[in-house]
């Protein structure tokens, strides 16, 4: 699901799914935000779309150790 959308509120049932290799888009990464211990994680979370409606939503993003958490994106709406 590709679209504009903010978190509105904590993160919660945070599970990491992929660490290191096993990330298939672990070299864009590096390319992009530096070598790191790269995680591949999801989360549940309140979300805000673009059309002002608010869904609790499945969210996947990347994280490393010093790089902060980046490109989230909402893998399913459950509400």
């Amino acid at each position: 699901m590709e679209s504009e959308f903010e978190i509105i509120s904590k993160i919660t049932n945070r599970e990491t799914i992929a660490v290191g290799k096993s990330i298939r888009e672990l070299p864009r990464l590096r390319k992009m935000y530096g070598q790191g211990r790269w995680r591949k994680v999801k989360g549940i979370a309140k979300v805000k779309l673009s059309d002002d409606t608010t869904h609790t939503a499945e969210i996947h993003w990347y994280e490393a150790h010093g790089k902060g958490k980046h490109q989230f994106k909402i893998k399913r709406l459950l509400e």
